[in-house]
């Protein structure tokens, strides 16, 4: 295994690594930053990927509950945190990002990959693992994923953080309202406060807990706070129709009747975007799936208490 670049930044034993990888877009290059914890020499590789709106930071608590046991990245998608923006805002699609994340995996090179992804970090998942499922013929040649590297997605196992196949309209709705929101607040103190107000599917957080929710997202502009993406995520959203998200909807399922490793769904107790119905019917056409459920927990649970991050640990470390 080779370690992180020269470019990486480092920081103390608590903090994550920053680095880049290149990615290619039909309208150019673009650099997808990540947050990297624990030895970069160590080739079992933990993947975190975030929600629309968020980072990858908001898996520190989890990384660095893990860092012992894995190579943790946790990439910003392309459009948010430290990444570029995409010069064409119609690229800010699944398709996009699954591309980003295999050039990523094919820097980590890893003996094994494990995954948590949150809502859309899931999809993204579940994307990649279609990857890994497809036929023998149709893989990548030996050495696609890197010098010396196996033909194969050396995927492990997979958490699947409040999302599935199923795409919960009325869930997306709620969502979409917001993400395209020209919001500037003069005080951090306000950024927080609508965070706490956006994110109340989150579960109850104390102070600090919506503080660090808020202090990766929001970042100071000109005197005031601002969001930390690129407010054109919302325009593919606008070209949604019901045919494509049906369309979309029957291949994340094939996707996920296909899946090639264990997998944990996370759940939301009041989640409105995965339903009780879409996790039982997970269940039931992939038998080798686990459901863990939060109560007091909507969309989607933050993996930052203890009962989150061990039933994530539980489930990743079990014999």
């Amino acid at each position: 295994m080779s370690s992180a670049s020269p470019a990486a930044q480092s920081g103390p034993a608590d903090e994550p690594r920053l680095d880049f990888v290149a990615c290619a877009s039909p309208s150019g290059l673009h650099r997808m930053a990540y947050w990297e914890w624990g030895d970069p020499d160590n080739d079992r590789v933990l993947v975190c990927v975030h929600g629309l709106t968020r980072t990858g930071r908001d898996f520190d608590p989890l990384a660095r509950a893990l860092s012992q046991e894995y190579r943790v990245v946790c990439p910003d998608v392309v459009g948010r945190g430290r990444s570029d923006w995409l010069i064409d805002p119609l690229g800010y699609v699944i398709p996009q990002y699954v591309a980003d994340l295999a050039t990523l995996v094919a820097r980590l090179r890893p003996a094994r990959l494990d995954w948590v992804g949150t809502s859309m970090g899931g999809l993204i998942g579940l994307g990649l693992a279609g990857m890994a499922a497809v036929s023998p013929a149709l893989r990548p040649p030996r050495g696609a994923w890197g010098l010396g590297a196996a033909p194969d997605l050396p995927l492990g196992r997979m958490v699947f953080n409040d999302i599935g196949p199923a795409l919960n309209m009325d869930g997306l709705a709620r969502i979409g309202e917001y993400v395209g929101q020209d919001l500037r607040f003069d005080r951090y103190e306000q950024a927080v406060d609508y965070v706490r107000t956006v994110s109340a599917g989150f579960g109850p957080h104390d102070a600090a807990g919506w503080d660090a929710l808020t202090e990766h997202v929001f970042h100071e502009q000109d005197g005031q706070w601002v969001k930390h993406y690129d407010l054109r995520l919302a325009q593919p959203f606008a070209l949604q129709t019901p045919e494509a998200t049906a369309a979309a909807e029957a291949l994340l399922w094939q996707a996920w009747s296909h899946l090639p490793v264990p997998s944990l769904i996370l759940r939301g107790a009041q989640s409105d975007l995965l339903t009780p119905a879409t996790a039982q019917r997970m269940l039931a056409c992939h038998t080798r799936t686990r459901l863990v459920e939060f109560d007091g927990v909507g969309h989607a649970p933050t993996l930052r208490d203890e009962a989150q991050i061990a039933a994530v640990r539980d489930f990743l470390l079990a014999p």
